[in-house]
């Protein structure tokens, strides 16, 4: 695990964002990614809206453009950048510390531990224990699987039957 680190950048390589507890009893985040791991000084929330400003909005602008798209208001899913495949859900309300942030397109499965944490196996086979019901973990899978459809089916779609002229080939 690399400590070193004082930021860092969310890629489409990373799994999970998480709070983590720093020596001197700040919370950081831990970072999980296909082949790495590592540990920043900054708390989850601000590595979040950090990533979501790279790509030209905020947090609080990506949660209101998730509830303009599908409605969703609470523990609302995000898309970081949605031409990478970038989505991640919150495992519980954002504003709580311990809210962890988790990759949808990584996810293998969600498997119940017990009543109160979940296990959440990734694809790459790096599993991590979250601190949120099976139930809730199934419902905010689903809720981004939505989300993830109905934008995706807005930016491939709404401009091609809407009869506009093209003014710019897509930078996909």
């Amino acid at each position: 695990m690399d400590l070193a680190k004082t930021e860092y950048e969310i890629t489409p390589f990373t799994l999970a964002v998480m709070p983590a507890l720093l020596e001197n009893g700040s919370v950081g985040t831990r970072i999980l990614e296909k082949e790495s791991e590592y540990v920043v000084k900054t708390p989850p929330s601000k590595v979040i809206d950090y990533a979501c400003k790279f790509f030209g909005s905020s947090l609080k602008g990506r949660q209101e453009g998730t509830k303009g798209v599908c409605g969703i208001t609470h523990k609302a899913p995000i898309a970081i950048d949605p031409h990478s495949g970038m989505f991640f859900f919150p495992t519980t309300s954002p504003q709580n510390k311990n809210c962890i942030w988790i990759a949808h397109s990584h996810v293998s499965k969600v498997q119940t531990k017990d009543q109160t944490y979940t296990t959440v196996l990734f694809k790459n086979g790096q599993v991590i224990d979250v601190p949120a019901s099976y139930g809730t973990m199934l419902n905010q899978m689903q809720r981004t699987a939505h989300f993830r459809y109905n934008l995706t089916e807005r930016l491939q779609y709404s401009w091609a039957s809407s009869g506009n002229e093209k003014v710019a080939e897509p930078f996909i």
